[in-house]
């Protein structure tokens, strides 16, 4: 028999990281116990860390149970269709006390051939930001395979990098290929394909308690590269009670919803829905379901689910397929 479904939360899978520290508790109320805490995954698949649910009688079952039992309930008709049974996005927040080491992300074909994984496309929403917090995002100008590499030995490869001053409520889209860091003093939430690929290219030298640095990954990465300049920095309005559109590229759509009173929606059941309240608290209200929710916290609204309120003076990301 297949279990009823409701508005779904998940325990968080918190990641310890050279670069992390104690925000995403002071900022986000994470239970965190280490003083280097860069991630917390809100909702994942990705496989060895898999989300389980947090609250009602699913309490305990894991996303991907869930999905095998009722792929079109929970993902959507044309989710299903297009991904089958895997969850095609991962969800988290994090923590830069130190820079994060610059990077990039190949796309799916080159993921699909190199680790038989999805590329990653990604977006970040800034949540709090100290004075003069920046990210590092692509070149300042068009650059080539030549100079990238000459920089890179001569370990001046952030000097050809355009950097970028952030505040709270900055959108950066991050395309494949496109050069990134997340600055120190900048926690994020981070919405990407499920992938875990990740290359790094510079990582300012670091050790870790033992002495060693992080492994690099300067050829992988050299046909991975966007050599050229982009502007990844997003506009979007701001309209109280609506779904303003910040993101909309084939692998999720994300909107801003400034919440202030109760609002009708309606969804079609093609898609799953995901909440993340990066302000204030809102509930969800569906079929005698009633559940509140804070900052940082992250609820999956099962596609099969077309029609709730939310309710609450809060700022919200909402995140589908479409």
């Amino acid at each position: 028999m297949k279990p009823k479904l409701y508005p779904l939360q998940f325990h968080p899978i918190l990641k310890e990281r050279i670069w992390g520290g104690e925000k995403l508790k002071t900022v986000l109320n994470k239970p965190i116990v280490s003083k280097i805490t860069g991630e917390s995954w809100e909702l994942s698949t990705v496989e060895g860390d898999v989300s389980t649910v947090a609250n009602g009688v699913l309490d305990g079952k894991s996303l991907m149970e869930l999905i095998d039992e009722t792929p079109n309930e929970i993902l959507g008709t044309e989710v299903y269709k297009r991904f089958g049974k895997q969850f095609p996005l991962l969800f988290k927040y994090l923590d830069a006390r130190e820079d994060l080491s610059i990077q990039v992300h190949p796309n799916d074909k080159l993921a699909k051939e190199r680790h038989n994984s999805f590329g990653k496309t990604e977006m970040w929403y800034v949540l709090q930001a100290d004075t003069d917090a920046r990210i590092i995002v692509g070149f300042k100008e068009d650059s080539s395979k030549e100079e990238y590499l000459e920089h890179l030995h001569n370990n001046t490869l952030v000097s050809i990098l355009d950097d970028v001053k952030a505040k709270v409520g900055d959108v950066f889209f991050l395309e494949t290929g496109t050069v990134h860091a997340i600055g120190a003093g900048l926690v994020v939430a981070e919405i990407q394909q499920t992938s875990d690929i990740t290359y790094r290219l510079y990582d300012f030298d670091r050790v870790d308690a033992q002495g060693n640095k992080r492994e690099l990954h300067v050829d992988l990465a050299l046909d991975a590269i966007n050599y050229n300049k982009v502007d990844t920095q997003k506009k979007y309005e701001t309209k109280d009670n609506t779904s303003n559109v910040v993101v909309d590229c084939p692998y999720f759509t994300t909107t801003f919803i400034p919440l202030k009173e109760k609002i009708n929606v309606t969804k079609s059941g093609a898609t799953f829905t995901v909440y993340m309240c990066i302000e204030g608290s809102f509930e969800i209200e569906y079929d005698g379901f009633k559940q509140g929710y804070k900052k940082g916290d992250t609820v999956l609204v099962p596609a099969e689910i077309n029609a709730f309120i939310l309710d609450g003076n809060a700022s919200i990301l909402e995140i589908y397929i479409s």
